[in-house]
């Protein structure tokens, strides 16, 4: 909760410098409140695209790479996820933009690269951890192996997997900014924008909302962690 609180109280000092600022005439313009809240939807959506398209691939895939016939597959998948982690993300988000074009989609791309492992990884390692005397308590009451899946393995691995998808939507909020540098939107205009025209009060309030969005995101998969995770653990 206090969280949430410093967040609102940054969020109020914000607003109230930027209303008594002695702000240029660009400034106003690229600063004015609906140009601030559609830099804001916009980071969003790519934010909540590219996390449903992670969740969709990583979730599926680490299930997967705990089944006994697909394990010796692991090491080559994690090395391949690494690659988003390893590599700088300015230099990811230019390179896909030269490989499929500049926009929206080289940067949904570029960010479910840069998210995928800790999702994929941290799924893994909460099925991992499970018991196998549940496991096998469960096959022995007669349970199919899918079963076992959805009512034991997966339940008890909630909390480690909610974690890896708090950590990957962090990411992806504060790694969104970097899309403007491709054309893909987002609140990085503002950073970019003060960047080449030298204007610091956009460059400022480009990276506190950044920040902040980032922040509300975190406590928000805080809030969810604790709402989700299963009675009894």
């Amino acid at each position: 909760m206090y969280q949430l609180l410093g967040i609102a109280v940054v969020f109020g000092a914000l607003v109230a410098w930027l209303l008594t600022a002695d702000l240029s005439e660009t400034e106003l313009i690229t600063l004015a409140p609906a140009a601030l809240i559609g830099y804001t939807i916009d980071h969003l959506v790519l934010t909540a695209v590219s996390a449903l398209i992670v969740l969709a691939i990583a979730i599926p895939l680490g299930i997967l790479l705990t089944r006994a016939p697909l394990r010796r597959f692991t090491g080559p998948v994690l090395a391949v996820a690494n690659i988003g982690q390893a590599a700088p993300a300015i230099g990811l988000v230019v390179l896909l933009a030269f490989a499929v074009g500049f926009g929206f989609s080289a940067a949904v791309i570029a960010l479910v690269l840069y998210a995928i492992l800790p999702v994929l990884r941290n799924t893994m390692v909460g099925i991992s951890q499970v018991d196998g005397r549940l496991v096998e308590a469960g096959r022995g009451m007669g349970m199919s192996a899918v079963a076992v899946l959805f009512k034991v393995e997966l339940p008890l691995a909630v909390p480690v997997m909610l974690a890896g998808i708090r950590t990957a939507l962090v990411l992806l909020v504060g790694t969104a900014a970097l899309a403007t540098f491709i054309n893909g939107g987002g609140l990085g205009i503002l950073i970019t924008t003060g960047v080449n025209l030298n204007l610091v009060n956009v460059l400022v309030a480009g990276s506190i909302l950044v920040a902040l969005l980032a922040l509300l995101v975190d406590w928000i998969g805080r809030v969810v962690e604790q709402v989700a995770r299963p009675k009894g653990l």
